[in-house]
């Protein structure tokens, strides 16, 4: 599985306005959710694209690997895990099928590979193998894969984190500074792992949180050094820490089944907790005006406003402005621009609340087809990329009303990565390729 801040808007707002400013960002797409944690991107991207439209590259990607891409200047990076060997007979199949289907894989030797490609051409600029293993445990059998947890960059270095097979830290030249290990996680029926390193700072901030021992760490990003460690009373999740900054504090959130909890960055100290989301937590929290929001779509599904700024346990406190329990995303993290909160449910109906009220503008609403979501929607300029498993991308225009701008089909593709934004281009990871969709 796959498994803002309020000055981040601001500087969102005042990117709109100034188009050069946009195009010289240094950081378009460094992490995860995108420049401002919201999934939230710098300038435009193009709104229509097919196999033969607006495609300015397409590059094939070895092996298998869910994680979404980062970018830094003109050079975009990605993991994958390249099999050395067949899988035993009677091993888990990948590809379709329901149930649970964790467990592919495991056991077989893989190249665990970091790459880096021009992103204006897709030219492979470098590759380096940061390990060989054969993992303990495998992955979900269609939306998992041993490269699913996406890198990070400040701009000098990159880390490509690779869960119980270790993290790396790469120049962005591709040079080795250090590495480092990890136990093996226990993961909820062998779904896999996939969740993201966080920078704060100085400090690099990794989740474990299995189904024996989880916790919480931080080690000197230009070292590898443990700081420090927390364990956490969790079962598995995905969703990645946040860092937030409140009235001048800064705080680490994780959100998780039993609890959402605080840090402190520099202690690990724990400095709040709330409790009253459900079970397998995977939408990454977003924040902004002061609130923290965080969500769970799978059994006993919630989504909580959090006022920030208050300490102690919080559940049942009135720092909980509202809940709501209606449509929530499963596995996609959320969107959180102009004062409203969008998301979609693993079967395709997509939500817009006022992120002040939680009421809705709309609710629910289902997309132009039947389709299945595992990837998380990302914003440019006004509309919402949603990029499916079918292989159709459809751009929804942002704001009260439900309206569809373009349903762009990529043939014979699955998207379980997220979209990327950078400069003005849209970059489409599917399960065997990467796409530059240009503006021709």
């Amino acid at each position: 599985m796959i498994m803002p801040n309020k000055l981040g808007v601001l500087l969102f707002s005042a990117a709109l306005g100034a188009g050069a400013e946009t195009v010289l960002s240094p950081d378009p797409w460094p992490r995860w959710r995108g420049p401002f944690d919201n999934g939230v991107a710098r300038g435009d991207a193009p709104t229509e694209w097919s196999d033969t439209k607006n495609v300015a590259w397409k590059v094939a990607i070895p092996g298998r690997g869910f994680s979404t891409p980062v970018i830094w200047g003109d050079r975009l990076f990605l993991t994958t895990a390249v099999p050395t060997e067949s899988a035993p007979a009677g091993q888990p199949g990948e590809g379709g099928g329901r149930g649970a289907g964790g467990g592919a894989a495991a056991g077989v030797e893989h190249k665990f590979i970091v790459m880096a490609l021009d992103r204006r051409t897709g030219k492979t600029v470098w590759e380096a193998v940061a390990t060989v293993a054969r993992p303990h445990e495998g992955y979900h059998r269609k939306y998992g894969s041993f490269a699913s947890n996406s890198p990070v960059t400040d701009g000098k270095h990159l880390w490509a984190f690779f869960g119980s097979r270790g993290i790396y830290c790469y120049t962005l030249d591709g040079r080795l500074v250090w590495k480092k290990s990890f136990r093996p996680l226990k993961m909820r029926n062998q779904f896999g792992e996939g969740t993201a390193a966080v920078l704060a700072e100085d400090r690099l901030i990794l989740n474990f949180d299995d189904e024996t021992d989880s916790f919480l760490v931080a080690l000197d990003k230009t070292t590898g050094e443990e700081l420090w460690r927390m364990a956490r009373d969790e079962p598995s999740s995905w969703a990645p820490p946040k860092l937030v900054e409140h009235d001048g504090v800064k705080q680490i959130v994780v959100s998780a089944t039993r609890k959402v909890r605080s840090y402190d960055p520099q202690t690990g100290k724990l400095l709040w907790e709330c409790g009253g989301l459900g079970t397998n937590v995977i939408p990454a929290p977003v924040d902004a005006d002061g609130r923290l929001f965080v969500m769970s779509g799978h059994r006993e599904p919630n989504l909580l406003a959090i006022k920030l700024g208050g300490k102690g346990d919080l559940t049942g406190t009135d720092a909980v402005l509202w809940t709501n329990q209606r449509g929530n995303a499963y596995t996609a993290s959320p969107v959180l621009d102009g004062g409203k909160l969008y998301f979609v449910t693993d079967n395709g109906m997509l939500t817009c609340l006022d992120a002040a009220t939680g009421k809705p503008y709309y609710a629910q609403v289902r997309l132009p087809k039947p389709y299945n979501f595992k990837a998380s929607p990302v914003a440019a300029n006004g509309k919402l990329y949603l990029a499916t498993e079918q292989g159709d991308v459809v751009v929804v225009k942002m704001g009260e009303k439900f309206e569809v701008l373009a349903t762009n089909t990529l043939t014979d593709q699955f998207f379980v990565a997220s979209p990327v934004v950078a400069d003005g281009d849209l970059y489409l990871r599917s399960h065997e390729n990467v796409y530059c969709i240009r503006q021709q």
